[in-house]
C-alpha cells in the first residue's frame, strides 16, 4: 500500500511526528551551511585557501586509507578461518572477534597512553600520533568488516569456485576470479561503516594528538578562535562523508553478481589446516587479546590506584550517563515508530525520504552534527542551549537510526491482515496500530532502545559540546582525565 491523499487524514498522527523528526535532523545541518556562508567574500577566500586545510585533508585521508587497509588484512583472513576451515568452535570465535565493538575509541586511546611510556603497564615507548590512531581505530573497527565478510562467506555457493578449478585454475586464482567478486558487496558495506567511523572519530585522534578535521573543529570551537572557520571545517568533513557514501553507491551499482540457475545452495568443503591449526587459533585470538585482553588488564591494574575519595565522582558520572542515555533512548524509539510504520506499511517517496533523513543523523560525523546544533540552538532555540533537554534531543536524533533498524525489522514480521481486521471493526489506522501492532513490536523496540542507550552512554563529542556546564558523564570524565595524563583516575570511568 502506497501513501496517497485519501490516506493522509488517518495518518496525520504518524506523519506529523515523522516530519518533525526529519526536520530536526536536517534543519541544523542547513543552518550550518548558512552559518559558514556568513563570512565576507575576502574572509571566505582566505578560509578556503588556507594551507592548513590541505594538511587536515591529507591527515584525514591518510588515516582513513590506513585503517581500511589494516582492517582488510585483519578481517579477511579471520572471516575465512571462521567459515571455510575445520577450526573447532568457529561460532564462539566469531562472537569473540565481534566484542571489540563494545569498546569506545577514546577508551582504546586512553589504554594505549596509559599502558605504554614511562610508568606504563608495558615496557614500551609511548605510541601517539598517526601510528597510535591507526592501531586503535583498526583494532576497534575491524569487526565492521569482519561480520559482513563472514556472512558473505557463509552464503557463497562453492560451485562457482569449483567450476573455475575444472577450467585449470589454481586454488588461489580460482578464489580471486570466482569467489572474490562475490564478496565485493560485503567488502564495500564494511568499508563504508569503517570509513564513517574513522571520519567521525574525535576521541581517539584528540587524545593521541593526531590532527584530523574532527580534532581541528573541536580546537577551533573550544578555543573560540574562529567559529566561521569551525563551521567550514565541519562542512569539509560533511563533504568527505558524502563523497564516501557516493563512491560506495556507485561501486555497488556497477556490480552484477546475481547467480543464474538454481544452484546447489550447499556449503564449501572445509579446508583442513592440519599442523597449521595452532597458528590459526593464535591468529584468530590475537586481535581479541590486543583489543580486549590488554585493555582489561591495564584498566584493572590502573583502577587499583584509584583514589577512594573520588568514588562519589564516579557514582555521579554514572548517574549522569544514565539520566542522559535513558531518556534519549526512549525518545529515539518514539521517533522511530512513526517513521518505521510509514516506511513499511505505506512505502512511497515521502516515506523513503523520511527514512533516509533518519539515517542522515547517524551518518553525519558526531562533531559536525553537534556543532550544527550549537549554532542552530544559539540562534533559534536560545532557551535550550546549555540545558539537558537539548542534549537528550540531539542524542535521540543521532541514534535514531540504531532504533529504527530493529523496529523496522519487527514491523515486517507483523502480518498486515491483523491491522486490516482491526480496521474492519471500525478502528482508525492509529487505533489499529496502538491496539494491535504496537504490543507486537516490543522486542524490536526494546532492542532499538538498548542500542540507542549503549551508543548514548559511549557518546563523547555530542556530550562535550552540548551538556550543561558541570554535567560530567563517564565519557567526558575519561576524556578529561586522560587529557591531563591522570590515568589512574580515569580507569574506573573507562
Amino acid at each position: 500500500m502506497t501513501l496517497r491523499l485519501p490516506h493522509l487524514p488517518g495518518l496525520l498522527p504518524f506523519l506529523l511526528p515523522a516530519l518533525l523528526t526529519g526536520g530536526g535532523v536536517a534543519l541544523p545541518l542547513l543552518y550550518l551551511v548558512l552559518r559558514a556562508l556568513e563570512a565576507e567574500p575576502q574572509a571566505l577566500r582566505e578560509i578556503l585557501l588556507r594551507p592548513k586545510n590541505l594538511e587536515l585533508l591529507g591527515n584525514t585521508l591518510a588515516l582513513l586509507l590506513g585503517v581500511l587497509l589494516l582492517t582488510t588484512f585483519l578481517a579477511f583472513p579471520l572471516a575465512f578461518l571462521t567459515t571455510r576451515t575445520d577450526l573447532k568452535g568457529k561460532r564462539l570465535l566469531a562472537t569473540l572477534l565481534a566484542l571489540p565493538l563494545a569498546l569506545p575509541g577514546y577508551v582504546g586511546a586512553y589504554v594505549l597512553l596509559a599502558a605504554t611510556g614511562p610508568g606504563g603497564v608495558l615496557p614500551l615507548p609511548r605510541l601517539e600520533g598517526y601510528g597510535g590512531a591507526l592501531l586503535v581505530l583498526s583494532l576497534l573497527t575491524y569487526p565492521y568488516l569482519f561480520l559482513p565478510l563472514r556472512a558473505a562467506f557463509l552464503g557463497l555457493d562453492p560451485s562457482l569456485e569449483e567450476a573455475a578449478r575444472t577450467l585449470g585454475l589454481s586454488p588461489l586464482r580460482a578464489f580471486l576470479r570466482a569467489t572474490l567478486p562475490q564478496l565485493l558487496p560485503a567488502l564495500l558495506s564494511g568499508y563504508l561503516v569503517v570509513g564513517l567511523h574513522v571520519l567521525g572519530d574525535f576521541g581517539t585522534v584528540s587524545l593521541l594528538r593526531y590532527e584530523t578535521f574532527s580534532y581541528a573543529i573541536y580546537l577551533q570551537y573550544s578555543a573560540a578562535f574562529d567559529r566561521v572557520y569551525a563551521a567550514w571545517l565541519a562542512l569539509f568533513l560533511l563533504l568527505l562523508t558524502g563523497g564516501l557514501l557516493l563512491v560506495e553507491g556507485l561501486l555497488l551499482r556497477r556490480l552484477s553478481l546475481a547467480r543464474t540457475g538454481k544452484g546447489s545452495g550447499r556449503r564449501a568443503r572445509p579446508v583442513r589446516l592440519g599442523r597449521l591449526a595452532p597458528w590459526a587459533y593464535l591468529l584468530v585470538l590475537l586481535p581479541v587479546l590486543l583489543a580486549l585482553g590488554l585493555p582489561l588488564y591495564a584498566l584493572f591494574h590502573l583502577a587499583s590506584r584509584f583514589p577512594r575519595e573520588n568514588l562519589q565522582g564516579l557514582l555521579e558520572a554514572l548517574l549522569h550517563s544514565a539520566l542522559a542515555a535513558g531518556p534519549a533512548a526512549a525518545l529515539a524509539v518514539g521517533m522511530a515508530l512513526p517513521i518505521a510504520y510509514l516506511a513499511v506499511r505505506y512505502p512511497s517517496f515521502p516515506a523513503r525520504l523520511l527514512e533516509r533523513l533518519a539515517y542522515l543523523g547517524y551518518a553525519v560525523p558526531p562533531l559536525a552534527f553537534a556543532l550544527a546544533w550549537v549554532f542552530f540552538s544559539l540562534k533559534g532555540l536560545p532557551f535550550l542551549y546549555g540545558r539537558l533537554p537539548l542534549l537528550l534531543l540531539v542524542l535521540a536524533f543521532h541514534f535514531l537510526a540504531e532504533s529504527l533498524g530493529p523496529i523496522r525489522g519487527a514491523l515486517h514480521q507483523v502480518p498486515r491482515r491483523l491491522e486490516e481486521a482491526a480496521r474492519t471493526l471500525g478502528e482508525t489506522p492509529t487505533g489499529a496500530f496502538l491496539r494491535v501492532t504496537l504490543p507486537l513490536l516490543w522486542r524490536g523496540a526494546a532492542a532499538g532502545g538498548a542500542l540507542a542507550f549503549i551508543g548514548a552512554v559511549k557518546e563523547l563529542p555530542l556530550t562535550l559540546l552540548l551538556a550543561p556546564m558541570g554535567y560530567s558523564t563517564l565519557a567526558t570524565r575519561v576524556f578529561s582525565y586522560t587529557q591531563e595524563a591522570m590515568f589512574a583516575e580515569a580507569a574506573p570511568f573507562a
